[in-house]
């Protein structure tokens, strides 16, 4: 069994990494920082439950730290617990700007240990659908591929820290990292980013929309998030020379974990991440049938803790690899700085700038 530590126990560590730790075999939720609250003993008696990363640490037989709280602490926890000869798995954003990704990646070779970042929506069963149609072909070359999510919130969260003018917040830190890199699992870097970040909410501090347009040969790919769309948009739209695809509605994992439909041992029963045929998206292509069902692959978040099960305990190739996640960084700083001078950054300015 390979032992895991949860730090912060939010909605990050809640919805997303202990039932998905608990739930995949190999893996024993073995202890949980919960800084303040009383929420994680109830839900796993078995654990233990501690205040501090400290108190964590003395468990010598935690292999794995899993840095689940806000934003603005991911590179210290990552950093404390890499210095203390652990593997960490950082929650996304990886920090708060590409240097700090790019200091931790030296001090986990430094350490020669394993170092990875949550990238979770990589295993949404959508986006293996896009990626299953765009690697098949059947859609031609790509020309315009457009990702977004979009919500519609009028108040603000109570205590909210992703809502205050502080580092690593905003909507950008918050949704763009999946969308980023998404599309960097489907077309590589791009040549350059041209992005604008919006305030929409009469109350905003910090960004609440965004924009980006990752630039390619002959393609680009658009990422965008709304906080305010009654009628939300397509979640994907794919067009090609052969064709088109168009699906709407998100993957179901993240509300079957929030409403704690798990159970609690590893057996999430046969059906788990599948969308009904109601949700799934379209195919139009220009030799064959017109607006055709496609079934939408099974998702399923454990196969991140799976593949880093198989990392510690047989030498797999790890799926997420630091390198990938600094990227998806590179591509959060030049959302931003795009945003502020108005216009295009090359990829290779921004990573030289890095």
């Amino acid at each position: 069994m390979v032992r895991v530590g949860v730090i912060g126990y939010g909605m990050s560590g809640q919805v997303f990494h202990a039932p998905t730790i608990r739930g995949t075999p190999g893996m024993e939720l073995a202890c949980i920082v919960e800084r303040g609250g009383s929420l994680a003993k109830p839900r796993y008696p078995d654990v233990r439950v501690v205040r501090t990363v400290e108190e964590m640490l003395t468990d010598e037989r935690i292999q794995v730290c899993v840095v689940a709280t806000p934003n603005a602490s991911h590179f210290e926890l990552a950093r404390q617990c890499l210095l203390a000869d652990r593997a960490v798995v950082v929650d996304k954003p990886f920090a708060t700007n590409s240097r700090e990704a790019a200091e931790l990646i030296q001090i986990a070779k430094q350490q020669k240990q394993l170092l990875t970042v949550y990238h979770n929506r990589r295993w949404d069963g959508d986006f293996l659908t896009v990626r299953k149609l765009v690697e098949s072909d059947v859609l031609g070359r790509i020309v315009e591929y457009e990702a977004r999510y979009d919500r519609y919130r009028l108040t603000p969260k109570h205590n909210k820290w992703a809502e205050r003018p502080d580092p690593g917040s905003g909507l950008v830190f918050d949704l763009a990292p999946h969308l980023i890199d998404q599309a960097l699992q489907l077309f590589g870097a791009p040549q350059a980013i041209t992005a604008a970040t919006y305030l929409q909410r009469d109350w905003a501090v910090v960004d609440d929309a965004f924009d980006i347009c990752l630039e390619y040969p002959r393609m680009r790919a658009m990422l965008r998030s709304r906080t305010i769309a009654y009628a939300p948009g397509p979640h994907f739209v794919v067009h090609g020379v052969k064709g088109s695809f168009e699906k709407y509605g998100m993957d179901p994992q993240e509300e079957f974990l929030k409403r704690g439909e798990v159970p609690a041992g590893t057996d999430w029963g046969p059906h788990w991440g599948e969308e009904p045929e109601g949700q799934w998206g379209e195919l139009s292509v220009v030799d064959g049938e017109w607006r055709k069902k496609v079934r939408t692959e099974a998702g399923d978040y454990r196969e991140f803790y799976r593949n880093l099960r198989d990392v510690i305990t047989q030498g797999a190739a790890l799926a997420v690899t630091p390198e990938q996640a600094l990227q998806t960084m590179q591509a959060i700083d030049m959302t931003y700085r795009s945003g502020r001078e108005r216009r295009t950054i090359g990829w290779d300015e921004s990573v030289a700038r890095a």
